[in-house]
Parts: structure tokens; sequence; C-alpha cells
């Protein structure tokens, strides 16, 4: 595009992330490049500024500015998307927890990400993207998972169920469970953690922090409800269930209680572990439950990455006590 553009919400785009739009539209827009520009306004729903994750409704207009990258002529033909390979095939088939003709429920890997950026060119989206080619319709993302935490995330197989499932997320109605091991014992051992977060920048990355007085204007509410299931050796098991959905949420309340998860690198959870586990992130994405957009409900538990089994078993953890 050489010139700004707008563009009219349509019913079956309701309800649908920006970023997803995006992805859908403008497949070449990275989730940086997109970043940039909601960040400094160049990308606008109606009259004013939005983030990545704002849903579109009917009849909204969105306005594009011209995109650094593209030149092509308005009639050249799309870049063609390539079908799975056989190995991004086996990978997929691996975490598949649950399917049925609307949704897929994945267990995804530690480090593996869900969506990617300037650096990150492997990740679940793209490997939805190489199923695109191959059905009708491209399966698109409901909600999101950082990089290095496992466990359940969600897959609408159309755009439709995938609007349908944005509004329950944006809701109370998703109940999600994390498990998480954290250095210290949280004291109380279970409670309620309502504090508001702020993005701060620097030179190593975006982290969360909790706001300060003056700062009401960019914090965005976060409540996190936990509690203690076990602890040994100065480290704690705990079960944590997000109220509210902001950027790691989960980690920078932990860390703001003074029991940061460990193998956590953003959130001091990286220092002074004991001997025999794994400095890699703690933190799982245990069950998802929710009404299904058709009927009924689904309610999906996803095992433990390995690292943690490990964990788990050197502080004689019994995870089995608390499935189902």
């Amino acid at each position: 595009m050489s010139e700004v553009k707008r563009h009219i919400v349509v019913a079956e785009e309701e309800g649908m992330r920006l970023d997803r739009w995006f992805k859908q539209h403008f497949p070449q827009v990275t989730f940086a490049y997109l970043n940039k520009l909601t960040r400094t306004g160049q990308v606008r729903v109606g009259a004013g500024r939005i983030k990545t994750s704002t849903r579109l409704v009917k009849g909204q207009e969105i306005r594009l500015p011209p995109l650094a990258f593209d030149t092509r002529p308005a009639d050249a033909p799309k870049a063609e998307q390539k079908p799975l390979s056989t190995k991004e095939r086996e990978l997929f088939l691996s975490m598949i927890l649950y399917e049925d003709q609307d949704i897929y429920v994945l267990n995804k890997p530690p480090g593996y990400a869900v969506q990617g950026g300037s650096k990150t060119h492997i990740h679940l989206d793209g490997l939805l993207m190489g199923l695109g080619a191959e059905l009708k319709e491209r399966p698109l993302l409901v909600h999101r998972l950082d990089r290095d935490t496992s466990g359940v995330i969600v897959v609408a197989k159309r755009r439709s169920v995938a609007s349908a499932l944005g509004k329950l997320f944006a809701s109370r109605h998703v109940k999600k469970t994390y498990w998480a091991l954290v250095k210290g014992v949280p004291n109380p051992a279970q409670g309620r953690i309502d504090v508001a977060l702020i993005k701060a920048r620097s030179e190593e990355g975006d982290r969360m922090r909790a706001s300060k007085p003056g700062e009401e204007e960019d914090e965005k509410a976060a409540v996190t409800q936990y509690a203690t299931l076990d602890k040994a050796e100065g480290l704690a098991w705990v079960s944590l269930k997000p109220l509210t959905g902001r950027q790691h949420q989960l980690r920078a309340h932990m860390n703001h209680i003074g029991t940061a998860i460990v193998g956590d690198n953003k959130y001091h959870g990286d220092e002074g572990l004991p001997v025999g586990i794994e400095n890699r992130l703690h933190l799982h994405a245990r069950r998802i439950q929710f009404p299904h957009p058709r009927e009924g409900e689904v309610d999906v538990t996803a095992p433990l990455p390995e690292h943690m089994v490990q964990s788990f078993e050197k502080l004689d953890f019994d995870a089995a006590r608390f499935d189902g």
C-alpha cells in the first residue's frame, strides 16, 4: 500500500483480535512490526489508538497506514503458503490433547513460540498457516502463552468459531489453572493478588511491574488467585488462577509477593536454585475449562513438561493428588 487505506469490519470479523485480523489480511506483517504500528498510533480502529489485542466490532473502521515493505502492485498474487512438512505434521499431531469439528486443544511445548517476530521464524501460528494451505480455512489462535510457558492452548478451526471463543475469553466464562514451582513459600499459603501492572521497557526487553502513584492512566488491572499445594527444599508448588489476562501476569504477580517462578529469567526466578532443579521456567498451563461454542463443556488437562516432572520427582511432589 502506498497510501492510507480504510477497512470496515464485517460481521464475520466481529470479535477477532486485531493481530489475528492482520494475520489474515497481511501475513507479511510481523507481530513486532504491528506492535510498533499500534504503539505509534499509525494503525487505528475508530477514532482512538488501540492495541494488538483489541477485539473488533462490526461496523468499525480500521485505518491502515502505508506498510513499509509492501511495494507489490494491487493485483499481484499473494505469496503461496506451503503445506506442512512431515516433521511439522508430526509435531502438530503430537500436541493435540482434544479435537472436534470446531476446535483443537493443544499442549504447547516449553520454548516453542506461539507467534512469530523479528527474530522468531518457527512458531505455532506458522504450523496453522501450513494447515490453512491444506484446508478450506486456516485455524486461528484464540489466546496465547509465553514462549517458555507450556500447556493448554485453544485453536479454532474456523473464523466464526474463533469469534465465538474470543467473546468467551474476553469474559469470565473461561477457567484457567496453571501450575508453577516458585522460590520460597507464599505467605499466606493461599490468597488473591490484586495488583495493577504497567509495562517497563528496557534494553533487555519488556517487563511488567506493579504500577506506582501517578501511573494510573497506563496501568492495567490484574488479579490472580493462588494456592500452595506442597513445599520442599525452600520451593513451593502453587496453583494459579488468573482472573484477568495481562502480559506476564502470573510471573510478575508471583515475583511481586516475593516468590518468583523457578527459572524465570525476567523476574529473578533463575537465581540461587537448589542442586538438581533445571534452570528453565517452571510455569505450566495445566487445565482449561469453558463452554463449547456449540454445546456442552470443554475440560482439558495437559501433562507436565519433562523438566517439571523431574523437579516434582526430586521434591517428592505427587501431581496425581490433584488430577481431575
